[in-house]
């Protein structure tokens, strides 16, 4: 499995239980990863994490390469820069700033 099907399979759901509270962003966020998928975040309407593009639509659209999303999970901080180079795309900057306390 790779790191990034490990991070929304295994490590995202995980820590969202543990952790109510992160859930409380209001909004749908779906990540298309080039080269390992596409997977929502449902945090408006209790749909937590899932394998492809979800049932509601998303408030925010994040879209890069697998390397890159690797490069940001292992140093959340990445994420400005790889913005600023092009390399993340991000419909929505404002909810996209939410997911740091995800991130981290």
């Amino acid at each position: 499995m790779s790191k990034t099907a490990g991070f929304f399979n295994e490590y995202l759901p995980s820590k969202l239980e543990k952790n109510p509270d992160l859930a409380k962003i209001n909004a749908v966020f779906q990540f298309d990863i080039t080269g390992a998928g596409t997977w929502t975040l449902d945090l408006k309407n209790g749909g937590g994490v899932s394998e492809g593009a979800g049932a509601n639509p998303a408030d925010c659209v994040l879209t890069t390469d697998q390397a890159t999303w690797e490069t940001i999970l292992e140093k959340p901080s990445q994420a400005v820069a790889s913005v600023m180079m092009g390399k993340l795309k991000v419909s929505n900057l404002g909810l996209a700033t939410s997911l740091q306390k995800i991130l981290a």
